[in-house]
């Protein structure tokens, strides 16, 4: 079985796409997602739509909340915050119940989905060395456990100690545990632009990581043209 990972879309359709189109390619039978449909781009609709078209197993993420939710965005950055009021206005009450509703954490097949961390996973803290993935080991019951967030692919491993490998072709071996971050299919933060996703061979026990380069001139003209902020659409291309 060939398990597609993929989260942070950030309302990014043709990012999206093109990340659907290629698990299909590369044979994957069952996808799954980690969070954050919607924020910043152009297309929650679009991308939230296609999700409960799919039916696949999902977690909420910041984002998500934020735009299921009615709290004040007042403390939040001001151009995320601008982005998100405007989500809220292009969603149903329907649809923001959908986001509202989304669980934290689950467990597919035999390993765990989360959209930031499982010791706190609705605080929205952020993994981005070895000594803050050891907190989250201490509350991971599976062997794998994947996640978004940070927008950066990433793979912490628990064995003897806690060490950050290389995110491509990640063997899972026994004996070890393992807390992979898929990356960002709408808006990368690694300083390349092209949209992240992740696939789990579980016969092969491997999980390997997919870049692709998607329509971001269309996803940026729809971002100038909706109106919203023009840094969301520069940062883009920057992978930032």
């Amino acid at each position: 079985m060939k398990i597609a990972l993929f989260g942070d879309i950030h309302a990014n359709w043709e990012a999206l796409e093109t990340v659907l189109a290629d698990a299909e390619v590369q044979g994957c039978d069952s996808y799954v997602c980690l969070g954050d449909v919607v924020g910043y781009n152009a297309d929650p609709v679009k991308c939230l739509e296609k999700i409960r078209e799919m039916g696949c197993p999902v977690v909420k993420g910041n984002h998500d909340e934020d735009a299921g939710g009615e709290h004040s965005l007042e403390m939040m950055n001001p151009t995320a915050a601008e982005a998100l009021q405007w989500t809220r206005d292009q969603l149903t009450a329907e649809q923001r119940e959908w986001l509202a509703r989304m669980r934290m954490v689950r467990q597919v097949e035999d390993f765990t989905i989360v959209h930031s961390t499982l010791d706190q996973p609705n605080v929205w803290n952020y993994v981005t060395n070895k000594f803050d993935a050891m907190s989250n080991f201490s509350y991971q019951f599976t062997q794998v456990c994947f996640h978004g967030h940070t927008h950066v692919p990433r793979v912490f491993v628990r064995g003897a100690r806690v060490q950050e490998v290389q995110p491509e072709a990640v063997a899972i071996e026994a004996g070890m545990k393992y807390f992979i971050n898929a990356g960002s299919v709408g808006q990368p933060r690694d300083g390349e632009w092209k949209a992240s996703y992740c696939i789990y061979d579980m016969d092969a026990k491997v999980v390997s990581f997919r870049r692709l380069e998607y329509d971001i001139e269309t996803t940026q003209k729809k971002i100038i043209e909706a109106g919203l902020p023009k840094v969301l659409a520069d940062r883009l291309a920057n992978g930032r």
